[in-house]
């Protein structure tokens, strides 16, 4: 008798936008190495850092944080979201500086580096307080089609 695979139950969207943070922090951890070596790759890694952190960031925004922020009940949650939104705001402005800093001066290194801290210390949060807190306000099937939302939004944006 044949055994059915089982379909793979689509990613909620917890998981869609951990899995982003998983690819952001290899790049980052690509680019810092590349900085400090001075390698001409550095400066495609941070394009490619540039543009993944700005996609993530634009779905989180439109869908993701006012759907959290709308489900919140407690203070403490809906802070979780205003200083997530402020966080996105601080890696918008410390991003460019990176950009227009040449890869062959001595501070890019430096620079690269404190984006990859702002970066993972934003991801880690999420990780550990917004997302176990999201689990709790939203049920599976409110996760799984905000993952669908995410995912689609994703596409359309190009990614």
């Amino acid at each position: 008798m044949a055994t059915k695979k089982r379909k793979a139950a689509p990613a909620d969207a917890i998981a869609v936008l951990k899995k982003d943070h998983e690819k952001v922090r290899g790049l980052l951890s690509q680019l810092e190495r590349a900085a400090e070596r001075n390698t001409a790759k550095a400066e495609q890694l941070l394009a490619q850092v540039d543009r993944e952190v700005k996609i993530h960031s634009q779905i989180e925004e439109e869908i993701f944080y006012p759907a959290f922020r709308d489900a919140a009940q407690k203070h403490d949650d809906r802070e979780l979201y205003y200083e997530a939104k402020e966080e996105h705001h601080v890696v918008d402005l410390v991003m460019p500086e990176v950009r227009k800093t040449d890869s062959d001066a001595e501070e890019f290194a430096a620079k690269t580096k404190v984006l990859k801290e702002l970066i993972e210390h934003h991801a880690g949060e999420e990780e550990k307080e917004m997302f176990p807190k999201a689990r709790k306000l939203f049920d599976r099937a409110e996760l799984r089609e905000l993952g669908d939302r995410l995912r689609q939004r994703k596409k359309e944006l190009g990614a």
